[in-house]
């Protein structure tokens, strides 16, 4: 289909739209992606789209996935603006992660720990090579997950008084979905922020606080991957029931702390759940938390990832996106002004020099 330039701007976007549709299809004669497809093999994506959306739907997160292309951040911004249209009938209990039907479970700081380390899909034991051959995956043994209640290896530093206490409390927490954030935010509002933050800027983050912007020396406690089940409470009837099963990511970071004048040597806790099977996000989730609670453990407070304003104030990349992209749009007054100081700067040192600068 061939387009030639127009006059007048909402017949360019008219076409631009109907452009973008032809481009998006690609080619005809190419089968068009079901959304199972999306969802069955591209699973990651599926889950970096909710959790960055704010929105547990699978279905949903695919269908996203496949109007924007492939662009995970412009799917993150159709589905919260999507979810922005739902009604919300109820507030779900505090999941319990102890409970979780496990695929996967590591941890880095004990070999042997109750509950045994369950390797699961990962990709931390594959050779980084591409693979040209088409595998038949219809024939590999049935995996299931493990036994729920297995026991937090936080209990067993914990137990011994090494693990600082966890600090989590039965009060109402705040809500960023429906106030805007504020300074100073409490931890609650800072995991509600950074569970939904853009993974590249949370890596980028975790990675400086293991580079010495942030004096952490982390271990990775416990990582865990599986699902949880999400319960309410209708006040008609008093008790609680079962809503829905969540694949969630869950990560426990422990870190050396030598002590204040309030406080024992002891480790101290950071902390990261995410939708899906989404490990690096826990991770750096963890770090970065545990690196904006320098003030609790009277640190110094000088690297980026413990600044909670710059942190949460430039972490969201739904927001980042539209500051980057609407210098895409029209600027021209501001251009003009900007181009005639340019040019009356340039006249004043022409004639304080006397000639041409």
């Amino acid at each position: 289909m061939a387009y030639v330039a127009v006059k007048g701007g909402e017949r360019a976007i008219d076409n631009a739209h109907a452009w973008l549709a032809e481009e998006r299809r690609g080619d005809p004669a190419v089968p068009a992606l079901s959304l199972a497809q999306i969802m069955q093999q591209m699973g990651r994506a599926v889950d970096r789209v909710m959790a960055e959306g704010s929105l547990y739907d699978r279905e949903l997160a695919a269908r996203a996935i496949r109007q924007a292309q492939g662009d995970l951040i412009e799917a993150a911004f159709l589905l919260r603006a999507y979810r922005t249209t739902l009604p919300r009938f109820a507030a779900s209990r505090p999941v319990e992660t102890a409970k979780m039907q496990c695929r996967r479970r590591i941890s880095a700081i004990f070999k042997d720990l109750p509950g045994g380390q369950l390797l699961g899909p990962t990709y931390d034991y594959t050779h980084r090579l591409l693979d040209f051959n088409e595998t038949d995956f219809s024939t590999a043994a049935s995996v299931t997950a493990q036994p729920s209640c297995i026991p937090p290896v936080s209990d067993v530093l914990g137990n011994e008084g090494l693990l600082e206490p966890d600090t989590a409390s039965d009060a109402e927490p705040a809500d960023l979905t429906r106030a805007p954030l504020g300074f100073p935010a409490g931890r609650d509002l800072r995991l509600q922020a950074i569970a939904r933050a853009d993974e590249g800027f949370l890596m980028g983050l975790g990675y400086s606080t293991q580079r010495g912007y942030g004096s952490n020396h982390p271990f990775v406690g416990e990582l865990r991957v599986g699902e949880v089940e999400v319960e309410i409470e209708p006040p008609e009837l008093g008790f609680t029931i079962s809503i829905a099963d969540l694949m969630l990511t869950e990560c426990q970071m422990v870190t050396q702390f030598h002590g204040s004048r309030r406080q024992a040597p002891q480790f101290t806790r950071g902390y990261g759940l995410a939708f899906g099977h989404s490990e690096r996000r826990a991770m750096a989730m963890s770090l970065v938390d545990r690196a904006m609670r320098a003030a609790e453990f009277d640190e110094t407070a000088d690297a980026p990832a413990q600044n909670v304003e710059f942190v949460l104030s430039h972490c969201d990349n739904i927001e980042a996106t539209g500051f980057v992209e609407h210098l895409k749009l029209p600027h021209y007054v501001d251009f003009q002004s900007e181009l005639e100081t340019i040019r009356r700067m340039r006249e004043d040192a022409q004639g304080e020099a006397g000639g041409t600068p």
